[in-house]
C-alpha cells in the first residue's frame, strides 16, 4: 500500500481533505516521511514490513478506529500522551479549560502562592482532578509546578495516566476513587486551591449524534449519563468541593454545552459564586469556572 491508496481508501468514510491530512500523519509518524518525501515518491520505497503495516493501519481506520488509538498516543498541552481504549481522547475542549485555570490564577496570584507575593507566571497550588482519563489534565498543571492529585474509577484509566505521569517525569498521587460513593472520597491533600473535572456529560438521547470512531472505541463509562439525571457527577463533585476548597478557591468544569445554564445553577445553589460560562472555540458554552465563597 501507498500514500495514495491509503487517502484514497479513506476518502470512502472521510472528506477529502480529512482523509489526506489523516494519511499524511500516518506517513509521517509511523514511516517518518513528510510531505516532500510523499511528494517525491518515496512511499513507494517502503519495505515490505513496512507496507504490511501501513495495511493494518488502513484497516483499522477503515473500521472507525480513531487515529490516536491506532497511533497509541495523542498530543495535548505540548505534550505527547499515551491513550487506549480505556481512557478517553483528550480533546481541544480540555485544553481550553487548563488555559481558563491558567488566566485565573494569574489573575490571582495570592490565593495560590504561599508567600501572598504576585507573580506574572502560574503560581503553585494544589489540586483535585476528578475522573482523570489519561491524566491529561493532572498532567498539564504537574508540568508547572503544581501539586495534583488526580481520581478515577477506571483502574484501566489510571494504568495510562500512571504511565504518562512516569513518561514526562511527573509526580502526581493517583487514586482510584468513585465520586459517586463518597465515602471513597479519601484524599491526601491539604485544601485545595483547585478542584477540576471533565466528568461523563453526554446523555445516552445524544449518542445518535456522535459519531462512529467515538461510539464504537471511546468508554462510555467515561462519556455518557442517564438522561434522567445528566447532571449527576457535576452535583456530586459541587458538593464535595464545597468542602475540600479553600476560600476563594476554584471550581473548574467542562460541560455539556446543551446544559450550561442548568450546570450553572446546580453550582450556585451548591453555595459557589461567581459563576461564569464560557464558550469554545466553536462558539458552543463549554467552560464553568466558579469561587468558594470565603
Amino acid at each position: 500500500m501507498t500514500y495514495h491508496e491509503l487517502k484514497s481508501s479513506l476518502a470512502s468514510l472521510y472528506p477529502q481533505g480529512e482523509a489526506a491530512a489523516l494519511a499524511r500523519i500516518v506517513m509521517e509518524e509511523r514511516f517518518g516521511l513528510s510531505q516532500t518525501d510523499l511528494l517525491l515518491g518515496k512511499d513507494s520505497q517502503l519495505s515490505a514490513e513496512d507496507r504490511d503495516e501501513l495495511t493494518q493501519i488502513a484497516v483499522r481506520l477503515l473500521k472507525n478506529e480513531p487515529l490516536q488509538y491506532v497511533l497509541g498516543y495523542a498530543d495535548f498541552c505540548g505534550m505527547r500522551l499515551r491513550v487506549a481504549p480505556g481512557c478517553l481522547i483528550p480533546r481541544p475542549e480540555t485544553a481550553e479549560l487548563i488555559r481558563a485555570i491558567e488566566q485565573f490564577f494569574i489573575s490571582h496570584p495570592t490565593l495560590a502562592s504561599p508567600t501572598g507575593t504576585p507573580t506574572s507566571t502560574l503560581p503553585v497550588c494544589r489540586a483535585l482532578d476528578i475522573g482523570t482519563g489519561s491524566g491529561c489534565i493532572a498532567l498539564s498543571l504537574a508540568q508547572k509546578g503544581w501539586q495534583v492529585e488526580a481520581w478515577d474509577v477506571s483502574q484501566e484509566a489510571l494504568a495510562i495516566a500512571r504511565l504518562n505521569a512516569a513518561e514526562h517525569a511527573l509526580h502526581i498521587n493517583f487514586q482510584i476513587c468513585d465520586i459517586l460513593a463518597e465515602q471513597n472520597a479519601d484524599s491526601i491533600l491539604a485544601d485545595c486551591s483547585l478542584v477540576v473535572s471533565n466528568p461523563p456529560y453526554v446523555r445516552q438521547s445524544e449518542a445518535a449524534e456522535m459519531h462512529r470512531n467515538v461510539l464504537d472505541y471511546e468508554p462510555h463509562l467515561a462519556l455518557f449519563v442517564p438522561d434522567r439525571d445528566p447532571l449527576i457527577f457535576y452535583r456530586a463533585i459541587a458538593a464535595y468541593a464545597s468542602r475540600r476548597l479553600q476560600p476563594g478557591g476554584l471550581l473548574a468544569f467542562e460541560i455539556n454545552q446543551y446544559l450550561a445554564e442548568e450546570t450553572a445553577e446546580l453550582v450556585r445553589l451548591s453555595g459557589f459564586t461567581q459563576v461564569c460560562l464560557f464558550d469554545d472555540a466553536f462558539g458552543a458554552p463549554r467552560i464553568l469556572l466558579a469561587i468558594q465563597p470565603a
